[in-house]
């Protein structure tokens, strides 16, 4: 069963997310796990992580300005096992900044040639960005 939760994307300002973008090999937006999942699997830089975004929120309003209810596998920072990329495909078709959330749910783990079913027979739910924090005091918009 899944891990749940709403969080904050970081990541640089938006015509260094533009860049990294077109680089393809640069690491522009990330979002971190809870400590415990992290800790719980051990998870290593590199590693994948397989779930599925159910929203996304612009920090400018807090509102849903998306429902991809769409199923993903990002990895790990090469950093870090705890940061995961966002798929700059991704990144580009939702026009993300690092003031945006997105609300999703992590279902698997895939390192060392294992796929792992995260917390089998039951739902945690220990990350989750409060509603009525969604909307932020500064934004900036996306850079095409």
């Amino acid at each position: 069963m899944p891990e749940k939760m709403r969080v904050i994307l970081c990541g640089y300002d938006p015509m260094l997310v533009r860049g990294y973008v077109r680089a393809k090999n640069e690491e522009a937006l990330w979002f971190y796990l809870p400590k415990e999942l992290y800790e719980d699997y051990g998870i290593k830089p590199g590693a994948k992580v397989k779930g599925r975004v159910e929203k996304i929120y612009a920090g400018s309003t807090g509102e849903v300005v998306a429902e991809p209810n769409e199923e993903f596998e990002w990895e790990t920072s090469r950093f870090t096992g705890m940061a995961v990329v966002v798929d700059h495909d991704f990144i580009a078709r939702y026009k993300l900044t690092a003031w945006h959330f997105l609300e999703l749910t992590i279902e698997k783990v895939v390192q060392d040639g294992k796929e792992i079913e995260v917390y089998p027979g039951e739902v945690k739910e220990r990350r989750v960005w409060p509603e009525d924090r969604l909307k932020l005091s500064y934004t900036l918009p996306y850079a095409e």
